[in-house]
């Protein structure tokens, strides 16, 4: 393992947890929506939109459903924000070679953070009480205010772990939120596959 590396960092949903973006592109479907609508109007709505804003902790899940929902409208579609959210609830189940991979580091002597853009739901502390004893951190964009891409989130994981940017490796599945992981110094693995990324990893800490 190379000397500098201290700590993992991995994203919750679409690298732990399973993605949400076949939830998110069924719903689509079955709403007769055009494909990557929700991603469009994420990107459109930007930090001061619906989405950022529920992953800051500014918007209760049934505020952003008529929030969302009512931008989803002026670009002429029917959104049903509530709905939405549930099937993304329901489809982000934990992968079980990622929790095995959490044990395995830390026996290892590794650090190992979470670091996801995420929102309150009902049920979903008890959901996650069960994931936070396999990290030494457990950073919620909802409870802290600040999310993924924003350059002080990444801070602010790598303040609570003890560590400097250059010893961590981060894992995501968005592109967009690797970026500024890279240019604070971590390493940084794009997860398509988690075989394949925990393969990576591996290959990264021997």
């Amino acid at each position: 393992m190379p000397q500098q590396l201290h700590a993992v960092i991995f994203d919750l949903g679409g690298v732990v947890l399973d993605s949400p973006l076949p939830a998110i592109a069924a719903y689509e479907a079955d709403m007769g929506l055009p494909r990557q609508l929700i991603a469009r109007l994420v990107t459109e709505g930007g930090t001061d939109g619906a989405w950022a804003r529920l992953e800051r902790g500014e918007l209760t899940a049934s505020a952003f459903a008529t929030v969302f929902s009512k931008e989803a409208g002026r670009a002429g579609y029917a959104v049903d924000g509530a709905e939405l959210l549930a099937r993304i609830e329901e489809a982000t189940t934990p992968r079980p070679s990622m929790l095995n991979a959490l044990r395995n580091l830390r026996s290892r002597g590794l650090k190992v953070a979470a670091l996801t853009n995420a929102w309150d739901m009902p049920g979903r502390t008890d959901r996650m009480d069960l994931l936070r004893p396999l990290f030494d951190a457990f950073a919620e964009s909802f409870h802290i205010g600040m999310r993924k891409p924003e350059l002080r989130i990444y801070e602010f994981v790598c303040r609570t772990l003890g560590i400097a940017p250059a010893g961590a490796v981060f894992l995501d599945d968005l592109g967009s939120n690797l970026k500024p992981a890279r240019t604070m110094g971590m390493t940084t693995i794009k997860v398509t596959d988690p075989d394949t990324a925990l393969s990576e990893l591996d290959s990264l800490l021997r």
